[in-house]
């Protein structure tokens, strides 16, 4: 073993020593498709494979180090420290109320795929509202709206997150801090996106990393909800599909840590002056083989991901645990690419039996689903101590992409089969399935690096392997992808890094993907949504030229006609304010409600005057919701205003214009529109206003005691 590690070492120095930064020399060629594993023995090899495979890469990037700043006194105590990570971890009519009686046109959860339900901290129907807030899943009688009134709450464990609604069942996600109980001194307050990554451009879709639970509740009578069924997971809560009445919930287990792990060798000093590379290399081999040692003696058991499942029928509490512990259901990824635990658990919300998981030994990623399928993409870099994939050789950035195919009686998620595209993808709408052809746009680097581009890829099944049969490479190039939209047979995605190209793209022929159309104008939209077939609505934000680059700015709403797909155009904006202006719609689509039918649009806005050229505003002018008459004809009409204001003094804090564009944050969170009605909702209140008299309202009904 000295021997081949002494080998790998000699060649990263003379890497290192010449000044260059090549990708290593992987060994061979893998497939990326997911190998079964028997039994938890195999589970545990793949576990110690992935681990030894990290530290080795640390340790690697720490002889690096040292060889190149040596003597500079600067980088020791991020290896010590062990601080490279190793180891550780559409807007639709909703169906009728039960009362039988609600209001006749409602909007409802901004689904990315019609009939594949995400989870969220609020839902609703025509009469009742379903909230996540203070602990407690509240049932709130929103008919007739202007005597909008709380019917119950029941406390819920933990930090509450999300859930759905189906027929008289509700499903609601909660994390479980250490204690089990949301204590106040270690996580923030409120409950809303706590840990959640849903724009992944600058943070990973990995989690809070807390075990989750979900609890099951009766419904039938709103005003006393009755707990049918809980489950506690090791693993924390990454996203959720419902389709029919089967949940599919993605979540993520953290690696072993391997306690007496060491990223740095006793006794090397980065204050040496001239750097030592023999006695360098030494320590490092001697430390690689106690690290070594360690890794293959640490028991494994107790890090496997585990379930308790607690049902109550007639008030008997039945309870099945450690269904994980089996290790039945578990995969691996020939390259060992991560010794942590992504896990898809399906359940029926109706049917307190069910319960299938699907496990895969890797890191987290971005999910999407299909009416038919779901879609995993786990991130990969190449290194020098596993195989790369074919067609992927001096390509230093990569994702597999992992499918289950889904069922709803029973409800299952079976793993099919993977693939492998360049670069990585942005979040849940760069993925997008269409007659059971995964089309996939992904940005390879980021800016300013001069080599980012991005890749539009088309996968089709063909036994184990996603195989890529069409493909439009070096799209925007220096540029990196801000928002995607599939639409059928189109696809439109756009890039930044001083102007907006709306590129227009042509994937009705699998094999033939091509651009149709690009449009470039000041800006970029980090959300884009069909208004109809032929007009896009998109969120985004301003910029600023400033030569080389652009400064974000305010936030920008637009209307594009993509009618002539060779020839998209600009018909209408609006712009919000200046720099430091935010909307949680920038970010997370759950915020936009686009009410087609009454041609409204409704976001959560705070609006700051005064940044320009880099600079934030500093007078903070609004904070709540704006609400928009829409359409291709006119553009834009404001109709009015809903105040939430950020303190409890109710006025304006304008320390909260310092919203970074990808941390958008707005006191509102989500708004519902029901017939002349809009209820919109904050972590703490919820209010409800007519539509011709905004900003007189009618209900303000506290949801955070």
């Amino acid at each position: 073993m000295r021997q081949f590690w002494v080998g790998i070492a000699g060649a990263i120095l003379v890497s290192a020593c010449s000044g260059t930064t090549t990708q290593p020399q992987s060994y061979g060629h893998v497939s990326a498709a997911l190998q079964p594993l028997a039994g938890c023995g195999d589970v545990e090899r793949s576990m110690r494979n992935s681990m030894l495979r990290e530290m080795n890469e640390t340790l690697d990037q720490a002889l690096i180090s040292y060889v190149q700043g040596g003597g500079n006194c600067y980088g020791e105590g991020d290896y010590a420290s062990g601080a490279s990570g190793a180891g550780g971890g559409a807007n639709a009519p909703s169906a009728s109320g039960s009362t039988g009686e609600g209001a006749s046109q409602v909007s409802g959860t901004n689904n990315q795929v019609a009939g594949v339900d995400e989870a969220d901290f609020i839902k609703n129907d025509n009469a009742f509202i379903y909230v996540l807030g203070g602990g407690k899943l509240r049932i709130i009688d929103a008919f007739p709206q202007p005597e909008t009134h709380e019917l119950s709450a029941v406390a819920v464990d933990g930090v509450a997150k999300k859930l759905f609604i189906e027929g008289n069942r509700a499903l609601v996600y909660s994390s479980l801090p250490p204690g089990g109980t949301a204590d106040p001194s270690q996580v923030p307050p409120g409950s809303y996106g706590y840990g959640e990554c849903t724009y992944g451009y600058d943070c990973d879709f990995v989690g809070d990393g807390m075990p989750t639970k979900i609890s099951v509740f009766d419904i039938t009578d709103k005003a006393a909800p009755k707990l049918t069924r809980e489950i506690k997971l090791s693993g924390s809560f990454i996203t959720a599909r419902r389709i029919g009445t089967a949940v599919h919930t993605v979540l993520h287990d953290n690696g072993v840590s391997f306690p007496g792990l060491s990223y740095w060798p006793d006794g090397l000093s980065y204050c040496s002056g001239t750097p030592d590379i023999p006695a360098a290399v030494a320590a490092f081999q001697d430390l690689r083989e106690k690290n070594t040692q360690l890794i293959m003696s640490t028991p494994l058991t107790d890090w496997l991901p585990s379930i308790v499942d607690t049902t109550w029928n007639a008030g008997v509490a039945t309870t099945r645990s450690g269904l994980l512990g089996t290790c039945q259901g578990f995969y691996d990824s020939p390259r060992s690419d991560g010794n942590g635990f992504l896990t898809v658990l399906s359940v029926g919300i109706d049917d307190d039996s069910s319960l299938s998981t699907s496990t895969i030994v890797t890191r987290p990623g971005a999910a999407y689903a299909s009416g038919e399928a779901l879609y995993l993409s786990v991130r990969q870099a190449p290194d020098a101590y596993s195989g790369w994939y074919p067609g992927m050789d001096g390509v230093d950035s990569a994702s597999t992409v992992h499918k289950f195919v889904l069922s709803e009686d029973p409800p299952r998620a079976d793993y099919v089969a993977s693939g492998v595209v360049k670069g990585s993808v942005l979040n849940q709408f760069s993925m997008d399935e269409d007659n059971r052809a995964l089309r996939i746009a992904t940005t390879t680097g980021h800016v300013p690096d001069p080599a980012v581009h991005s890749t539009v890829s088309v996968l089709q099944q063909e036994g184990q392997e996603l195989r890529t049969v069409g493909v439009v490479d070096n799209l925007a190039p220096n540029e990196d992808i801000r928002s995607v939209r599939f639409d059928g047979s189109r696809g439109f995605i756009v890039t930044f890094k001083k102007t907006d190209p709306l590129y227009v793209l042509d994937l009705q022929d699998p094999t033939k993907p091509a651009v149709l159309g690009e449009l470039k104008i000041p800006g970029f939209s980090t959300y884009m949504h069909m208004m109809d077939d032929n007009h896009l609505l998109t969120i985004g934000y301003d910029a600023d030229d400033q030569g080389d680059f652009a400064w974000f700015a305010g936030v920008l709403l637009q209307i594009f006609d993509v009618t002539v797909p060779s020839q998209p155009t600009l018909l209408h904006k609006e712009l919000i304010g200046t720099r430091g202006s935010s909307s949680e719609a920038l970010t997370n689509h759950l915020a936009f409600t686009y009410f087609a039918p009454k041609n409204l649009l409704a976001l959560p806005m705070t609006i700051c005057e005064g940044g320009s050229a880099g600079t934030y505003g500093t007078d903070m002018t609004f904070s709540g919701l704006m609400v928009y008459d829409v359409n291709v004809a006119d553009g834009f009409h404001l109709r009015g205003k809903v105040a939430h204001p950020n303190t409890s003094d109710g006025t304006y804090d304008s320390s909260a214009c310092s919203n970074w564009w990808t941390q958008a944050s707005t006191e509102v969170k989500r708004s519902i529109i029901s017939d002349d009605y809009v209820f919109s909702v904050s972590e703490s209140v919820i209010k409800v206003d007519q539509l011709d008299a905004l900003g007189n309202d009618l209900v303000s009904l506290p949801i955070s005691n």
